[in-house]
């Protein structure tokens, strides 16, 4: 979710409320249309509906202004069928596992499926066109950013760019004209820190952000004390950008505020969204395979001595230790504090252990791993615990990748960070775009990897 408390409170409305309102009236509509009247079946259905509708749109951005251009179009039309994707799967989940769908006519619900995204394209457009046109009436809340340094410019270039917040900046106020980082780049000042109360009192400021380290200084104290005669909010913006940031957040520990510059995408309601996510697709490519895994094994079993799984210790979230079990490939297991990775042509590798490698069939076991909520079906993937040991004090935040679970799949190797990494130039690869999977996490993301996967398990060469 991109959205904030700094959004415009009709906004915030929306987001929480059209979705879920827009999905429970289309199945109203849908019920009209092919097989009236509403009943108690449908009021339970919609309201289940309505609930999922909240999570799981909450988890895409529907409103921003930015959905012009061919790109964007196609992006948002894409989130919004994948939301409704998802609560449809997994209404059907829930009404094949409690034997209900039958009371439900297909026509209905084909109907209801159908109607459903039509109806939210529409109300998305309507609230973007008014939102565009109260921003350009002038119907917005007016800042001003004491600081003319390049964090404030920073923050105005954002608040520009992000209209849904309907805030637009008047003025800069810095006592230090001549100290500014680039002043080629950065607007004209208004006026000193002593001017900034007059001004806001004088031409109704509601916002007022100050761009200052956050330190015992008399200049920024007499200010904050001159504000107090006005009704503009006032917010320190922290220059936490000096940091390589990965999902920083504000939080709270009773009542102290804390600013996290590093933390895992998947708290919150997020977790759920992707536990869901991963019992849903994992539990239904489980059924799907389970002939294709039992003739598996035998080959396994048939093709060298030993036995089918291979089991290999691993870091999992935050480093915790775990089992991930994989189709034995090789004629020896390595497990211990030396691991050797699997080259090219490895004599380790068994005929039938080099096909199932190189199609990623070696790999589904792990699908129980997801079960079990050790793994993910996407996020980094998962290295011995000796390679962890030996990278870890050669690459800098290698152990950041640690703060998601390790995926079968992940962004690395959709990237072209498949494979053996035998240079650090490589796992310094890999590690890069596991850091850039945790910054961008979404469902959205996680499905596209997924994609990717699918058409990379039919033309990778570096799979062996």
């Amino acid at each position: 979710m991109s959205y904030s408390s700094f959004d415009h409170p009709a906004l915030n409305l929306a987001r929480r409320l059209v979705n879920p309102m827009i999905v429970f009236t289309s199945l109203f509509l849908a019920v009209e249309i092919t097989h009236p009247p509403f009943t108690n079946f449908h009021l339970i259905l919609g309201t289940l509906a309505f609930l999922l509708s909240t999570e799981v749109f909450d988890s895409f951005e529907f409103f921003e202004m930015s959905t012009q251009g061919t790109a964007n179009q196609i992006r948002y039309m894409t989130d919004l069928v994948t939301a409704w994707a998802i609560v449809l799967g997994l209404l059907a989940l829930l009404g094949m596992t409690t034997n209900t769908l039958h009371l439900f006519p297909p026509i209905m619900l084909v109907t209801w499926a159908m109607t459903t995204p039509v109806l939210l394209f529409l109300t998305h457009a309507y609230i973007r066109s008014r939102v565009e046109s109260m921003y350009h009436s002038g119907s917005v809340r007016r800042a001003v950013i004491v600081g003319a340094n390049a964090l404030g410019y920073k923050l105005a270039t954002h608040i520009h760019k992000q209209r849904n917040l309907m805030v637009r900046v008047e003025a800069f106020f810095d006592d230090r004209q001549d100290d500014r980082s680039d002043p080629s780049l950065l607007p004209i000042v208004a006026g000193g820190l002593n001017e900034v109360a007059a001004y806001v009192e004088k031409f109704g400021i509601d916002l007022v952000y100050i761009s200052f380290p956050i330190i015992d200084n008399p200049r920024i104290v007499s200010l904050v004390n001159s504000l107090r005669d006005t009704t503009a909010s006032v917010y320190f913006v922290p220059n936490i950008f000096i940091f390589d940031l990965v999902q920083a957040r504000l939080d709270y520990v009773n009542g102290i505020p804390v600013i996290g510059v590093f933390e895992s995408p998947l708290v919150g309601i997020n977790a759920i969204h992707k536990r869901i996510f991963d019992v849903v697709v994992s539990s239904l490519i489980l059924l799907m395979i389970s002939p294709l895994m039992i003739l598996l094994a035998i080959g396994v079993k048939l093709s060298s001595p030993g036995p089918v799984f291979f089991k290999q210790r691993r870091y999992g979230m935050d480093g915790e230790e775990i089992l991930v079990y994989k189709f034995r490939s090789m004629r020896t297991m390595d497990n211990g504090d030396k691991v050797e990775q699997a080259k090219r042509n490895d004599a380790r590798v068994t005929p039938f252990g080099a096909f199932i490698r190189k199609t990623s069939l070696d790999e589904l076991p792990q699908m129980i791993n997801v079960l079990q909520g050790k793994m993910s079906i996407v996020g980094p993937r998962p290295h011995a615990v000796a390679h962890n040991e030996h990278y870890r004090k050669l690459i800098h935040g290698y152990m950041w990748r640690h703060k998601v679970k390790p995926g079968i799949t992940g962004l690395a190797q959709v990237s072209g960070f498949r494979g053996e990494t035998d240079t650090i130039e490589k796992m310094e690869g890999r590690v890069l775009h596991d850091i850039i999977y945790l910054k961008n996490w979404s469902i959205w993301l996680d499905i596209l990897i997924i994609l990717k996967t699918i058409k990379l398990v039919f033309s990778d060469s570096q799979a062996y």
